[in-house]
């Protein structure tokens, strides 16, 4: 089927389709200037039923005005926001990439089940990286606005070509749940796997604490390749509640006690007991990162992206030139060793508690230890049972 022809809208001109969601419709576009100097950029169209709430759209201004004031290499930059005869918009910077979620089942396709954890390090802690910055933000009299995303998973983190990692739709998570908790409650389902502990208790002043946990879950899934809770709404909201799920060594045995513990710490049931801050989530990732891996680029990634989307690129007109070496390790990759990392990383705790890992194993697993003192339920052998569609 033929592309649709291109579409004014306003300054911009809509290119082609990108995606359409639950909360907007997003196009790939263009921003003609001065001079006839053109920009490629993201529209994201808000749609109809959200604009028809008056709420909506009061916090929808508000909170984009705050997200476009956000400028970090790990934020993708909103530079517009506003509303062309009734339909509001948001207008992004293009990042020439791909959704982490896409990464991840093209990686499952092509035999790398497992993330690499070097990967899933530096991933994981871009992300912490650009939620920090955010968390941090202060506004015009210099007090913290206390934004939180509301909405981290990895559908919203996405991943150039390049290696760069970036945060997507800061701003609209808040404006978005709230009329959707109004008029229809049935929407919020479609990212409960990510849920905080908070989020699934229906509480209101979520906080940062609530996107560290969230963050939690994504490294989780790029380890395990699977999220640690899964099935029904009704099901796994107590599941979440409770912190009941399989440890990640349970999946990928080449996880270890150091990287399920900094897991388990930024999943932590009791947000006080958590991570804190993204900054000291990302800091333990880092510091694991260099130190089993100290001669680590993010070229890596790149050239992970490179071999994953070749036909893309190939269709862009763009030549895919991948270092012999790039076979070694993509094999190396392909066959992930069962031996966990040894060593411990710093875990640091902004409020000097130890430690209340939310990872807990169930009594009827069979193979799996109660938890340890450390708060993590660990293997009983080296096998890993299946686990169950549930969970």
């Amino acid at each position: 089927m033929a592309e649709p022809s291109p579409q004014q809208f306003g300054k911009y001109v809509l290119v082609s389709k990108i995606a359409a969601g639950g909360m907007a419709v997003t196009y790939r576009a263009r921003l003609t200037g001065a001079a006839g100097v053109t920009k490629p950029c993201v529209i994201k169209q808000i749609l109809p039923h959200f604009v028809d709430d008056h709420d909506f759209v009061e916090m929808f201004i508000s909170e984009a005005r705050v997200a476009a004031g956000l400028t970090h290499g790990n934020i993708a930059q909103i530079f517009d926001f506003g509303e062309v005869d009734g339909q509001y918009f948001i207008a992004m910077e293009l990042v020439h990439g791909q959704p982490l979620s896409k990464v991840l089942r093209r990686a499952a396709r092509a035999g790398v089940g497992f993330l690499p954890q070097p990967l899933a390090l530096h991933i994981a802690s871009k992300l912490c990286e650009g939620l920090d910055y955010a968390h941090r933000h202060v506004g015009e009299d210099g007090q913290t606005l206390g934004l939180v995303h509301r909405d981290v998973s990895p559908d919203n983190v996405l991943i150039s070509y390049e290696g760069e990692v970036k945060v997507i739709d800061f701003g609209i998570a808040k404006a978005t749940s709230a009329v959707e908790a109004k008029t229809s409650p049935g929407t919020l389902k479609g990212k409960y796997p990510y849920f905080s502990p908070e989020q699934a208790r229906g509480q209101q002043d979520l906080d940062a604490r609530t996107d560290v946990y969230a963050a939690g879950i994504v490294l989780y899934e790029m380890l395990c390749g699977r999220r640690p809770f899964e099935g029904e709404f009704v099901t796994v909201l107590p599941r979440i509640i409770d912190g009941d799920c399989l440890p990640p060594s349970a999946i990928n045995p080449g996880v270890g006690e150091d990287l399920e513990q900094i897991v388990a710490h930024a999943m932590a049931v009791d947000r006080d007991a958590r991570y804190q801050t993204a900054k000291d989530l990302s800091e333990s990732l880092v510091e694991m990162l260099y130190r089993d891996t100290p001669r680590f680029t993010p070229t890596m990634l790149s050239q992970l992206m490179s071999y994953l989307f070749a036909e893309e690129l190939t269709a862009e007109g763009r030549k895919v030139e991948l270092p012999p070496s790039f076979k070694d390790q993509l094999a190396a990759w392909q066959s992930p060793s069962s031996e966990p990392s040894q060593g411990r990383a710093r875990m640091p705790s902004s409020n000097g508690r130890a430690s209340s890992p939310g990872i807990v194993s169930r009594p009827s697993s069979p193979g799996v230890s109660r938890p340890s003192s450390s708060g993590v339920a660990r293997p009983s052998s080296p096998g890993v049972r299946s686990p169950s569609a549930s969970g």
